[in-house]
């Protein structure tokens, strides 16, 4: 098997979830609506690894303007991230009108065409 990249832990969650998606499926939805219901995630679940991305291939790498930091969180953390989403989306009627966030398929870029039809 050949790999873009070197196997992480990440890519190890990921596989073993994939591989006994029903065994833990009870387990991951209890620990997403224990997050959802109680508005916050756990202490363990509260922690990222942040590193720099390059803007453009070809800018400056030693400028440190030229980089953005990238999170990586945690997987549990993503599921209830997608979990409030959809929730958001789901009832996107009590969102302010023009709020382009959490809603399909809006953009910044429409956020700012609404924008200048308003000016």
């Amino acid at each position: 098997m050949t790999h873009r990249h070197a196997f992480t832990s990440k890519d190890l969650l990921i596989y073993l979830v994939r591989e006994f998606v029903d065994l833990l499926l009870p387990y991951i939805m209890r620990m997403v609506n224990a997050s959802l219901s109680q508005g916050r995630l756990p202490d363990s679940q509260k922690h990222a690894v942040v590193f720099p991305l390059l803007n453009k291939t070809g800018l400056d790498t030693s400028d440190m303007a030229n980089y953005r930091p990238v999170s990586n969180v945690s997987f549990l953390s993503k599921l209830v991230e997608r979990a409030v989403a959809k929730q958001l989306n789901d009832y996107s009627e009590l969102l302010p009108r023009h709020q382009s966030a959490y809603r399909k398929p809006e953009s910044m870029e429409t956020a700012m065409f609404t924008y200048c039809l308003m000016c």
